[in-house]
Parts: structure tokens; C-alpha cells; sequence
């Protein structure tokens, strides 16, 4: 019996120095934890093992900045903003496109990303050419993202998918009309795939503007990031990152 008891006490003990060991860790302060997809080329992917990216560099960049490690936590985009609000890291650097309603909910840095957004169909498709003949169609969209809200507002039916790639997938196979997203994400797709079966068949006509996302109880960190990013700015870091992926300087 005594045995019994005592060994219970040791795993109760063995258990709570994890528990401390794992908080003592997520705490601290010179650590900054980042969310982001992996998956989202060339803002956020894998190559030969490790995480890199535009918004993946930037982030690493600002955390030079603020004297702090950043730690990359792979998330699947419709689930990145539950992970932050869970706490499961401090900022979120995806393409997080500045709109009222994120403005609202969360704390957003000023941007470090400014692009636009185009309608890809497949090269054969001849009756797409804008968002107004998206009315009645499918599109393959990332179902929490701006351009899912974009291809939603133009009529267009959405079949949700986890980024990207499985958006080009569905359009590939037919199980879907067109896909809206970023022209840069595209142009890189296009560039590393030489894919002729899917092109760009129109514009949206919008201009979108991304930052960091954090907590709203974290603005302090938030001006901490935009102190950063002018500092990175300034002295041409953002451009080189920006011209190294882009071949342009998309920060501005």
C-alpha cells in the first residue's frame, strides 16, 4: 500500500514539473512565439526541412529587432486565429490581410505587405474574366481569408479548402470554377511550376494590405513590431527580403 501511495506521489510530482517545465518555457520573455502556415508559398513553406518565406524572414527580422528568438508554430490557416486567441503563440505573420473587421478583433501592425488580387481559372476556362462573372460559379477558397469574403460578395459559390495549393488542386481537377487569392502567392506558383493548365483570367480591382496579427491585450508587443518594422525599413532590410522573393519591393 505504502508503495502504491508513494509511487502516485511521484507521478503527480513527475507531472507538475512538466506542467511548470512547459509553461516556463511558453513564458518566456525572450522568446517570441509566431504562427504560420508552411504551406504558403513564398510567404510561409518548407525547403529542405526547415520553415522560410517572406513573412517567415520579416518575422525573423523583427525579432532581431526586439532581442528576442522567434519559434515558427506550424498552424493550418482556418485555425491560426484560434491558436492565437488561445495563446498558442503571440503573433500571427500569414498574409494577414488589414481589414475593419481583424482591425476590430484583433491588434494589427502596420503593414509590411501590399499587394493585389487576381482570379485564377484553368487556361481553357474563355467565360471568366472578371469578379462579375464569378455570380453562380465555384471557387475554392480558404474559408476564414479576405478573398474568400472577396469571391463571396461577387456570387460566387465557395468550396472551402485548407490554403492555397488545394485550391489549384480543385481547379485542376474541375471540381471548381476559379480560385481568388493574392497575385504574388500566383506569380510564385506559376514561376516555380510552369503550370500552363491554370491562369490568370482577371483582376478584383482591389489592393490589399497585410500585417501582423496579435491579441487585443497585447499592444504593447504590436508597437513594439511596428517600432521594428521602421527601423527595418529605414534601413533597407524589408527591401532586400521583399526583392530576394519578388524581385520587387512589395513593402512599401
Amino acid at each position: 500500500m505504502r508503495r502504491k501511495l508513494f509511487a502516485a506521489v511521484l507521478a503527480v510530482v513527475a507531472a507538475t514539473a512538466a506542467l511548470t517545465a512547459c509553461s516556463s518555457s511558453s513564458d518566456d520573455p525572450n522568446v517570441l512565439k509566431v504562427g504560420t502556415e508552411g504551406t504558403y508559398s513564398p510567404f510561409s513553406y518548407q525547403d529542405g526541412g526547415s520553415i522560410t518565406g517572406y513573412d517567415v524572414e520579416v518575422a525573423k527580422a523583427v525579432g532581431e529587432k526586439l532581442g528576442r528568438k522567434v519559434e515558427f508554430v506550424q498552424t493550418p490557416w482556418d485555425a491560426i486565429f484560434a491558436g492565437l486567441e488561445s495563446k498558442r503563440f503571440d503573433l500571427v505573420a500569414n498574409q494577414v490581410t488589414v481589414n475593419p473587421t481583424r482591425a476590430e478583433k484583433y491588434s494589427l501592425s502596420q503593414p509590411y505587405t501590399t499587394s493585389e488580387g487576381v482570379i485564377v481559372t484553368k487556361t481553357d476556362n474563355t467565360g471568366i474574366h472578371a469578379l462579375t462573372d464569378l455570380s453562380g460559379k465555384t471557387c475554392a477558397q480558404s474559408v476564414t481569408s479576405n478573398w474568400n469574403k472577396v469571391a463571396e460578395g461577387a456570387g460566387c459559390k465557395v468550396e472551402g479548402v485548407e490554403g492555397f495549393v488545394q485550391a489549384i488542386q480543385l481547379l485542376k481537377n474541375g471540381r471548381v470554377d476559379a480560385t481568388v487569392n493574392d497575385t504574388l502567392a500566383v506569380a510564385e506558383y506559376s514561376k516555380k511550376t510552369n503550370d500552363a493548365s491554370v491562369h490568370i483570367a482577371g483582376k478584383t480591382g482591389e489592393t490589399s494590405k497585410q500585417a501582423f496579427a496579435a491579441r487585443k491585450d497585447s499592444q504593447a508587443l504590436i508597437d513594439q513590431v511596428n517600432t521594428a518594422l521602421d527601423q527595418l525599413r529605414a534601413d533597407g532590410t524589408l527591401a532586400k527580403i521583399s526583392e530576394k522573393y519578388f524581385g520587387t519591393d512589395v513593402s512599401k
